[in-house]
């Protein structure tokens, strides 16, 4: 598939603000499944200060400065990528064995770098609470992708779709304890109960091309961002899981950035000197591109 996404933040002041600096991931990925032909950021007003960098993660930020009074700040991403169906594995090992060779002494370097998702992030604990919730998707013995996605079953399954339910701010107990949320959630809470038996998985930034209602046009700028996560697994490595949706994600997700949590691939953040109250609007729009 071909897609073309137009992602467009808007914040809008009562007061000019003096200076805003912001970071942005919004430079899809170049992966095996994924071709970038092409991505731009347009900044109104003209930023006095920009530089693009590459991040721990291989991520591309964007960064820029405006250093002039302004009422308001737009940032439009447009981009155009082609993606392919994933390769799912037939059969993978047992979990335990996936655990046993991700803590062994000495590991092979694609074993040592997924090793660093196996703990702990700053908005992702690892709780006994949680550990309780995921130990049921893994029996004794169970293939590690068989007992994942049972997991995402079960968190699709559990668990509602509620908007107005969490924050950024929301933790996985919090989660665990209200099971409302939003897909950054699902995502966060799938991944804290795979670490907690001792798996790696990592947070995954992107969009996913929404369809409308059978006999309805689609609505230009009703998609949204999308989170996910995916899975390690040893000689095969990383696997896709969306629990918002409860499938393995195809052609039709779209890959932003990927890292340990949320906070590390925020699509948009940065400070403002002034400004007084601001309002935020977001349009994104993925539309199959000919």
């Amino acid at each position: 598939m071909r897609y073309r996404v137009s992602h467009k933040t808007t914040y809008r002041y009562s007061e000019p603000a003096s200076l805003s600096q912001n970071e942005v991931f919004l430079h899809p990925r170049e992966i095996e499944t994924q071709r970038v032909i092409e991505s731009r950021l347009a900044i109104d007003p003209k930023p006095q200060y920009q530089h693009r960098r590459t991040d721990y993660f291989g991520n591309i930020a964007q960064v820029f400065m405006v250093q002039h009074p302004h009422n308001e700040l737009t940032m439009t991403a447009t981009s155009i990528v082609e993606t392919a169906l994933p390769v799912t594995p037939l059969s993978t090992p047992p979990w335990e064995s996936v655990v046993q060779r991700l803590a062994a002494p000495v590991r092979q370097l694609p074993d040592l770098e997924a090793y660093q998702f196996v703990f702990a992030s700053p908005l992702i604990s690892v709780a006994p609470g949680v550990m309780e919730y995921a130990r049921p998707s893994f029996p004794p013995g169970t293939p590690v992708l068989d007992g994942a996605m049972n997991l995402m079953g079960r968190i699709f399954k559990e668990f509602s779709y509620d908007t107005s339910a969490t924050t950024v701010d929301t933790t996985v107990e919090q989660l665990l304890a209200e099971r409302k949320g939003v897909c950054q959630d699902f995502a966060h809470f799938a991944i804290s109960c795979l670490r907690s038996m001792g798996l790696a998985a990592r947070y995954v930034s992107g969009y996913l091309e929404t369809m409308p209602p059978p006999g309805k046009p689609k609505m230009i700028g009703a998609d949204e961002s999308h989170a996910w996560l995916s899975l390690y697994i040893p000689d095969t490595g990383w696997v896709d899981l969306d629990p918002t949706n409860n499938i393995i994600p195809g052609e039709n997700h779209i890959v932003l950035a990927w890292g340990r949590d949320y906070g590390d691939v925020t699509p948009v953040k940065g400070v403002v000197m002034g400004g007084g109250i601001h309002t935020l609007s977001l349009m994104v729009d993925v539309a199959v591109h000919s």
